[in-house]
């Protein structure tokens, strides 16, 4: 039965928990560390260590996902400090990362917020939709939306393939070819990528969930919460809204009918144009369950009962796959490669946070006891190997030998407040 008193006990022992670790351990530390009052937005860079490198450039990812986690902070919780750091990302990201001439945002900024690196990486520009939608949602906000549906013109029209379908991976600044396209040095050349795609389906449906609640609320004479920035009605055209929700469905049919390796039920990762597999026999776990929950998420924003009765054994399929990956002691390695034999046995904080919100949604959506055990036993990983009760925020991670990973960063390019906040507001919010 769902709601034994044993689940009961584990759903509120994590939902009180993670709100602790959200406040205390990852928000606290990003307002207190990484805030750049000298030349504006937040700093690049603060190493495994704990020194802060005030000359790191500054990466479109990072900032869009602290304009994210402090939007969705915001939203959930309703603490004004959360917003003043959200409408911090939101102006510099305006400022700064949109290229006003081409349109879409550059890849990286140098320490004082000058264009660095100006190529086009659809996946950036993805969570730049991702943050602006949300801070919409979490504000009634029209300008977040405004460049939220901006950005998402320049993907449909200079990502989208009208041969192929789906989405290249990258352009230069002016929307011309590029030859590496890779996101980076760790990733195979290949024109498309699950990852890209990934964080593609996430901001969109984000933005036609932002755009139906908009929808909702213009219909009952909503007035938007204290502490709304722009206390004013949203209206969208319904074309826009349609054309959102049309791009939300083709790419869910791009996984399942793309993406998804229909033998083996793990997703495949690069791709040619004409979906090609390239790269070999890849598995990463950590994109699988991260990829179960997204999908399936995508499916229940877009609302059609027949996507999501297509949907929902790929999902429990896709997480039943990603437990190749589990270890005895909760956690989930990273990825394998099965031509080479090689096994990335690091435990990467994302990788945890995921397996934690991929197993809660199949308890949640499925009933699946032993997926909810599944998500309490790798929190219970995280809580004792990866956050840093003194230092703030989380480890990158752990090698296969459980020592501590201190080479790579505490906060930078990649390691953001994002993956960890995230699996927090999620099993907050949900109803578990």
């Amino acid at each position: 039965m769902r709601n034994s008193p044993l689940c009961s006990d584990i759903v509120a022992s994590m939902k009180a928990e993670m709100q602790d670790v959200l406040e205390n351990n990852i928000l606290r530390f990003w307002i207190d560390n990484m805030v750049d009052n000298d030349n504006g937005g937040f700093y690049g860079r603060m190493d495994g260590n704990g020194n802060l490198h005030a000359d790191s450039e500054k990466g479109a990812i990072l900032n869009a996902r602290i304009l994210w986690a402090f939007s969705a902070a915001y939203r959930v919780l309703r603490k004004p400090e959360y917003l003043e750091m959200a409408t911090r990302a939101k102006d510099y990201i305006i400022s700064h990362f949109i290229d006003e001439e081409y349109g879409g945002v550059y890849w990286s900024l140098d320490s004082k917020g000058n264009p660095l690196d100006t190529k086009k990486q659809f996946y950036a520009i993805g969570f730049a939709i991702y943050g602006m939608s949300e801070y919409a949602r979490a504000t009634g906000d029209h300008e977040a939306l405004d460049y939220a549906i901006q950005l998402y013109e320049c993907i449909e029209e200079h990502s989208l393939d009208k041969v192929y379908n789906g989405y290249i991976e990258a352009c230069t600044r002016e929307w011309g070819a590029v030859a590496d396209m890779r996101l980076s040095e760790l990733d195979a050349n290949y024109p498309k990528s699950q990852n890209t795609h990934l964080h593609i389906i996430e901001p969109y449906a984000n933005l036609y969930r932002c755009l139906k609640e908009f929808d909702a609320a213009n219909s009952c004479d909503y007035v938007p919460a204290i502490g709304a920035v722009l206390p004013v009605s949203v209206t969208v055209p319904l074309e826009t809204r349609q054309k959102v929700e049309t791009s939300l469905r083709n790419i869910i049919g791009i996984f399942t009918d793309r993406i998804l390796n229909p033998e083996t039920h793990h997703l495949d990762l690069f791709f040619e144009n004409d979906w090609t597999r390239g790269a070999g026999h890849l598995e990463s776990y950590g994109h699988d369950i991260e990829c179960s929950w997204l999908m399936h998420e995508a499916a229940l924003v877009l609302g059609d009962p027949a996507v999501l009765k297509k949907m929902e054994p790929i999902v429990q399929m896709v997480a039943k796959a990603s437990e190749k990956g589990l270890n005895a002691d909760g956690s989930m390695i990273h990825e394998a490669n099965l031509d080479t034999g090689y096994v990335d046995s690091d435990l990467h904080w994302w990788v945890q946070a995921e397996a934690v919100v991929g197993f809660a949604n199949i308890y949640q959506y499925f009933g699946d006891e032993e997926a909810l055990k599944k998500a309490s036993h790798c929190w219970e990983y995280i809580k004792t190997q990866l956050v840093d009760w003194k230092g703030g925020e989380w480890f990158w991670s752990r090698h296969k030998d459980g020592s501590l990973n201190i080479v790579d960063d505490k906060a930078g390019f990649w390691k953001c407040p994002y993956h960890n906040s995230r699996m927090c507001l999620e099993i907050i919010e949900r109803k578990l």
